[in-house]
């Protein structure tokens, strides 16, 4: 077997699994970026970047269908804040090829501490029906929080999809099922929106991005159908371990590396 192969063959096992936790609550370039990085370390970290996003994007595409047929969408809602997070990480996509990210490590940290340590004390958190948030108010709501995480998934990424199922949450009043449906729909816009950019300047790598895009599309698959079935308790817990992974693997980037 040539070490291509077993590149491929990794790649396409952790693109599965992010595929699933993805579709579920988010994080999944918690598990896909790392392992990329690792096995493609011979390439620029720019063009392994780009690289991934194309398995992200199929497996949220797939996931999103499986939630668009099985939860309500609120459509004008969903098209504010997937075209705002759609622009925003283009912009963010192209700050990272000029930019260091590593600043911005220690405050996610923090925010990441304070978001397990709310979401485990409340155990009502994102259970109870929908809170009814003026639609005004959800609007601005979306075209704040999309604009953010927007640029944050094109600069840096890992954890978006979790931010984007806490911002619906919290600031929109949906509870877990709803939030994770409109969330892969903009996570799906922020992805598109630095495919796009990374396109324009050619720094995808085909030969391993197919194959982890079918795997992540697999993964994404299964995990929405899971996650529709079980429900919000479920995503609830599920929700909690990606979190607490979240906020390991920055304590590892703050204090280790």
């Amino acid at each position: 077997m040539s070490d291509v192969t077993v590149q491929i063959l990794l790649l396409c096992l952790a693109a599965f699994a992010a595929g699933f936790v993805d579709a579920i609550v988010g994080g999944g370039g918690l598990i896909q970026t790392p392992v990329t990085l690792v096995v493609l370390g011979a390439n620029p970290v720019a063009y392994v970047l780009a690289t991934v996003k194309i398995p992200s994007f199929s497996g949220t595409a797939l996931a999103a269908r499986q939630y668009v047929k099985q939860v309500r969408i609120r459509w004008p809602l969903a098209a504010l804040s997937c075209a705002t997070a759609f622009f925003a990480s283009f912009g963010g996509s192209l700050l990272l090829t000029r930019v260091s990210n590593n600043f911005i490590k220690p405050v996610l940290l923090v925010v990441l501490a304070a978001v397990a340590v709310y979401t485990f004390i409340r155990k009502d958190f994102g259970q109870r029906p929908a809170r009814d948030v003026p639609f005004p108010v959800q609007l601005r709501a979306a075209f704040f929080s999309s604009l953010v995480l927007g640029l944050y998934d094109g600069f840096i990424g890992p954890g978006t999809g979790s931010f984007l199922i806490l911002a619906f949450i919290i600031l929109i009043g949906f509870d877990f099922l709803q939030a994770s449906a409109h969330a892969k729909l903009t996570n799906l816009a922020t992805n598109l929106g630095s495919i796009t950019l990374f396109l324009l300047k050619g720094k995808i790598l085909w030969m391993f991005a197919l194959p982890m895009a079918a795997s992540n599309a697999l993964g994404g698959y299964l995990g929405a159908k899971l996650a529709i079935a079980r429900g919000n308790r479920f995503i609830r817990i599920f929700f909690l371990i990606v979190v607490a992974g979240t906020l390991l693997r920055f304590c590892y980037d703050v204090f280790w590396k």
